[in-house]
């Protein structure tokens, strides 16, 4: 049984601490999913998801009844068909996952690569676009703490006249995401990430450009769950097409609201003064940004190499016995970084202090506490 009595500090690239509106909102007595008022609540996502993507007021949104990776699975599913071209840009794991969803829904795959640490080279996809019917591209590869140059591929691929996917799991709602003004056709993210809202919701934005290639399809979507009418249906129409978590609605709509009460420009200052700190903090101890060039590092999520010695394994878990949860390497980098998660409400000074001083106790290294106070300045709240 699960003891709920210690608070639990959650450091990990996701999920995030659920908003406190968030958890009120999921104590609100259960509707049914064709109720009006549920209608309601969903009208007011959709234009708050407008709001955090920076699409048009045309731009279909809607909550999709699965993770991040079930909006990754959707895009693919609705609109690419057997035969297409679609070159994808993989320098992590998540954009090794949209080469595999896509080649199984009959893609021909092309892929644009960089080292891991690195971010796509922009030269390089545009040298691969002849023919391509679709991009993808991870906006922030949560497995390296990469950020890509969206900006600078989406100008390429509006030229090109293919559709552009963007995997926003790690951005949208803390960082800058312009989909309208970028010209993505196809955005999803996590409930959980930066908006710290319980699993099990995947936020997706399809524009107008995209939503006609749908109905354009040769073939009827292979995912029946997720179809892109379907969504509209119910969404749009109001009529049934499959039950939805209302509860989940519920809290995504009160920790929505909550970022955008906060505003998005806010929280990316946040997010970068308690990147700082924790930096200068770590610094000493022979912590280095895992990626090189400032301009390529993910700012939610912090990938810091370890100092030679540290036993990345141990020290983890002796944090997870202090109910501070760190999350290292995935796959090649296993044991070689941390990556510190700075998403929604893991991205404030209180969760950090607590781990500076677990760390102070652990590693035996004082000062770490009062580095990172002072480098907070001014202290976010």
């Amino acid at each position: 049984m699960l003891d709920a009595t210690p608070e639990h500090i959650l450091l990990t690239p996701g999920p995030t601490p659920i908003h406190p509106r968030a958890m009120q909102a999921l104590t609100r007595p259960m509707l049914g999913h064709m109720d009006p008022e549920v209608f309601a609540l969903n009208s007011e996502i959709q234009a708050d998801l407008r709001a955090m993507y920076g699409a048009t007021d045309s731009t279909f949104t809607a909550l999709l009844a699965g993770t991040g990776s079930l909006g990754m699975e959707a895009g693919f599913a609705n609109l690419v068909e057997p035969g297409d071209e679609v070159l994808v840009c993989a320098n992590g794991s998540f954009g090794h996952r949209m080469a595999e969803m896509a080649a199984r829904y009959g893609a021909r795959v092309r892929l644009v690569t960089a080292p891991l640490g690195e971010a796509i080279n922009p030269d390089e996809v545009a040298a691969r676009l002849d023919g391509v019917q679709m991009v993808a591209v991870v906006h922030g590869e949560t497995s390296t703490g990469v950020l890509n140059p969206v900006p600078e591929i989406a100008r390429l691929v509006q030229q090109s006249g293919a559709l552009l996917t963007v995997d926003a799991v790690t951005t949208a709602g803390m960082e800058p995401f312009h989909m309208a003004q970028w010209g993505v056709d196809y955005a999803y993210t996590g409930a959980q990430k930066c908006l710290s809202a319980p699993p099990g919701l995947a936020p997706v934005a399809i524009s107008d450009r995209a939503f006609a290639r749908f109905q354009a399809r040769r073939t009827p979507t292979p995912l029946w769950y997720c179809d892109f009418q379907g969504l509209r249906d119910y969404w749009q129409d109001h009529s049934y097409h499959h039950t939805v978590p209302v509860n989940l609605h519920y809290a995504l709509h009160a920790a929505l609201r909550a970022a955008l009460d906060e505003g998005l420009e806010q929280r990316q200052r946040r997010v970068q003064q308690v990147g700082a700190a924790i930096q200068a903090a770590l610094a000493p101890l022979g912590f280095t940004p895992y990626v090189r060039r400032p301009e390529d590092r993910l700012p939610t999520v912090l990938a810091l190499r370890l100092p030679d010695g540290l036993d990345d394994a141990g020290v983890r878990k002796a944090l997870r016995a202090r109910h501070i949860s760190v999350t290292g390497g995935l796959g090649a980098t296993a044991g070689q970084i941390w990556r510190l998660g700075l998403m929604g409400e893991t991205a404030r000074p209180a969760p950090y202090l607590t781990l500076m001083r677990a760390l102070e106790e652990l590693l035996g290294e004082r000062g770490l506490a009062d580095r990172f106070l002072t480098a907070l300045d001014p202290v976010p709240a």
